[in-house]
């Protein structure tokens, strides 16, 4: 059962290829898109962590990615027939042993690792999370103020790994104050909640705790999921005082867009760089409409990253416009196209095909593009089915949106 939806839910967690990374599927949704575990997926939500492309939605999914971020587990395929990850008994415990049980075999493939070069804060009044740079491994300290007789302030400290999570991470159950009983319920949470798999805190009980100081060892759990989100191995030091979900997932952005930075730059090369050669072994098109420069990030054959250099030297400036140049809407559009089309040409069966465009939806040109301005386009597979691809596009110059839309493409015969 759902903690907050009560719903009940089945799983089922498969392996996936190399480079796969973290997947969910909601089998219960017509034509539902693949659900990245990635910071770009992040939805609005409160008291747990929400994923959401288009109308699929997976509520309460913190639980399973501090599993997988903790055991160094990825490339999974996660399959629910419902809105949320069951809760099972309120901690991570029994997805842990679960997965410990399945078995783990190594792939050939390089995990990825990121710190950040100074350190990175977030704030909310009282509430604050930081991440230090560290050579290796991922350090977390928890300042715990739960204003709470006998437990108002719990700290715990630890380096995550699989022996610390399993045996005093893992174990710790989700909790709330009795005084927060009726608020939650009233918007809608905690519906699959009960005395065994939630500790509610009365000032007129003393709670009986599965493991020490467990309020806190459980706010660690769910940041640990929460930071799997960055989507590489976090090597950091985390100090949180009194931080949640929506401040973990802040943290989170701020590092993922660091990263992509730094990616940009020529400073972190991806395992999946791909340059100017390659794209042109990919895709047939040459001077002057080559749009793309390299390829910074590709995720299997599920999302990529490239990037356009926008100089005065390119043909169309002079005559769009004279004395005031600005890159073509259509232009910005094609470069995603390219982009795209190098994406699903990776799948096996499309080897030797080309991604001939048959639609574009939902455009949306949002601002303007000058010389010396570097798009940054990323593109997502939402469905693909047979020669049939769909792909969502968009493109940004330093961080802001200028373009977006949906591509459909037919796989065809040169």
């Amino acid at each position: 059962m759902g903690l907050h939806t009560g719903k009940t839910v089945r799983m089922r967690v498969i392996p996936g290829p190399a480079g796969n990374g973290i997947v969910f599927h909601r089998t219960d949704v017509a034509d539902s898109p693949e659900v990245p575990a990635r910071a770009d997926s992040l939805a609005t939500s409160q008291r747990r962590t929400t994923l959401r492309i288009g109308t699929a939605e997976i509520d309460t999914v913190e639980h399973l990615l501090a599993c997988c971020n903790a055991l160094n587990i990825d490339n999974l395929h996660v399959e629910l027939d419902g809105p949320e990850v069951p809760g099972v008994d309120g901690s991570a415990r029994v997805l842990a042993e679960k997965l410990m049980e399945s078995g783990v075999v190594e792939q050939r493939a390089e995990r990825r690792s990121f710190s950040p070069a100074e350190p990175v804060a977030v704030r909310e009044r009282d509430n604050s999370i930081c991440a230090y740079p560290q050579e290796s491994g991922l350090t977390i300290q928890y300042l715990g103020d739960f204003r709470f007789p006998g437990i108002q302030s719990q700290n715990y400290s630890c380096k995550v790994d699989s022996q610390t999570f399993i045996n005093e991470i893992a174990p710790a159950r989700t909790f709330c104050l009795a005084e927060e009983v009726d608020m939650l319920l009233k918007a809608g949470l905690g519906k699959g909640a009960n005395a065994e798999n939630t500790v509610v805190l009365n000032p007129n009980e003393t709670p009986v705790f599965r493991v020490p100081d467990e309020p806190v060892r459980h706010k660690v759990l769910d940041l640990i999921g929460d930071l799997s989100l960055v989507g590489v191995d976090l090597n950091a030091h985390i100090v949180a005082s009194r931080s949640g979900h929506s401040l973990n997932q802040e943290l989170v952005k701020k590092l993922v867009d660091e990263m992509r930075q730094r990616e940009d730059m020529g400073e972190i090369k991806t395992p999946s760089f791909v340059d100017i050669r390659e794209i042109q072994s990919v895709l047939p098109h040459r001077y002057p409409f080559l749009l793309i420069d390299r390829v910074i990030e590709r995720d299997g054959y599920r999302r990529a990253v490239g990037l356009k250099n926008v100089t005065i030297n390119e043909p169309f400036f002079q005559g769009h416009y004279p004395g005031n140049p600005i890159m073509p809407g259509v232009l910005i559009l094609e470069a995603m196209a390219q982009l795209a089309g190098v994406l699903l040409l990776r799948r096996l069966e499309n080897t030797g095909k080309l991604a001939v465009m048959w639609a574009i939806d939902r455009v949306k040109l949002r601002g303007a593009v000058f010389p010396g301005d570097q798009l940054r386009i990323e593109v997502e597979t939402l469905r693909f089915r047979e020669n049939m691809g769909s792909v969502f596009g968009k493109a940004l110059v330093a961080g802001k949106l200028v373009a977006e839309a949906q591509f459909t493409f037919t796989m065809r015969e040169p």
